[in-house]
């Protein structure tokens, strides 16, 4: 998502950067286990690690971008989880089995980490071109292809896709007081429904 870009001939400053963008991200981290993801600031986060805030600016561009390098690692786990893990969330598995587990496994990762997701949403004009947010759609596109091939699946897609919006889950699980695991009942039922098929017994 948000790789330190090369420096051409001089490779001790790519690794110094490497390092330092190491530092920041771990920085970050730490406020927000003490403080959460409100508490994460370009000016705190720059203090916490002895450097100028001119740095993690230079670093990240700004706040969002450092937030959404945070959830770069867990974003590159379920990627490489649905591209190359063991079914079902990964290839080997019927693609209906793939899609159930991948809604479940998407549910689960924002649960988790909802305050972070939130605070790292981009504005709109960024939110549903940013390339994460494409390898999802992508990802489900192609399952729905091999399911109902006759189907408008690149809209379908982006309609799976705003039933796990963080912004959602966080009002169903956190105001209205759903649990997880309505939520995800409710995503084999909507799969169900929108492939036609039988949902899982």
């Amino acid at each position: 998502m948000l790789e330190v870009g090369p420096v051409p001939g001089d490779p001790c400053l790519r690794a110094d950067a490497a390092r330092n963008r190491a530092r920041l991200l771990e920085a970050a981290a730490r406020l927000i286990a003490e403080h959460g993801a409100a508490g994460v600031t370009m000016e705190a986060v720059a203090a916490e690690a002895q450097v100028g805030k001119g740095t993690v600016f230079r670093r990240f561009g700004d706040r969002t971008g450092l937030l959404m390098a945070l959830l770069d690692h867990s974003a590159r786990q379920l990627q490489s989880d649905f591209m190359s893990g063991p079914p079902p969330l990964g290839p080997g598995a019927p693609p209906l089995d793939r899609l159930r587990a991948f809604g479940l496994a998407v549910l689960r990762r924002s649960a988790d980490q909802l305050d972070l997701q939130l605070a790292a949403q981009p504005d709109a004009d960024r939110r549903f071109s940013h390339p994460a947010a494409g390898a999802l759609s992508t990802h489900i596109t192609v399952l729905l292809r091999q399911i109902i091939p006759d189907a408008d699946c690149d809209l379908l897609a982006q309609t799976l896709m705003a039933s796990l919006d963080p912004a959602l889950i966080h009002h169903l699980t956190r105001q209205r007081g759903m649990p997880r695991e309505r939520l995800e009942a409710g995503w084999t039922d909507l799969v169900a429904r929108v492939t036609r098929t039988e949902p899982p017994r």
